[in-house]
């Protein structure tokens, strides 16, 4: 067993912060059903502003608030407005992760969905592991992942 990336929210804004809580970050319930975050999994979340890179569990808040609220402890590492990364993970064969697809969404003003990406892993011929990205969109590149990606997407 390997751990792998399961699910991920990319640039996702911090709408609130609740350090008179018991702990937690609440991500709306819509988003984090469709790429597949499960009520109390732990997620690890890292903050783009100021690198603080924490972990903490899932709760599920308000459908189509759009709302992402770090509580507790977890507070004091975002402020309202930082953009952070929320990746879920799972301990699992490299097999599984070829059948499962992790699915990542991608933020823009407002916490909406601009982008909905797939890591595509897979066998080449030879038997050797190989991965793709798709996309919902046709920037790829605007993403940083690199150009051999956009090629195996483009051939897979």
């Amino acid at each position: 067993m390997e751990k792998y990336v399961s699910a991920k929210l990319h640039g996702m804004r911090v709408t609130g912060a609740r350090l008179d809580y018991h702990g937690s970050i609440t991500i709306d319930g819509d988003i984090c059903r469709e790429v597949g975050l499960k009520p109390l999994e732990f997620v690890e979340i890292w903050n783009k502003m100021s690198g603080a890179r924490i972990a903490t569990y899932v709760l599920y808040g308000e459908p189509g608030s759009r709302c992402c609220v770090l509580n507790g402890a977890a507070a004091r590492t975002c402020q309202e407005g930082d953009e952070v990364i929320i990746a879920g993970s799972t301990l699992c064969e490299v097999d599984d992760v070829i059948a499962t697809k992790p699915k990542v969404l991608i933020f823009g003003p407002g916490n909406a969905v601009i982008d909905r990406v797939v890591y595509d892993v897979f066998r080449r011929p030879d038997g050797s592991l190989d991965m793709a990205v798709h996309s919902e969109q046709t920037g790829l590149e605007s993403y940083g992942f690199p150009s051999s990606l956009k090629a195996a997407a483009d051939a897979a």
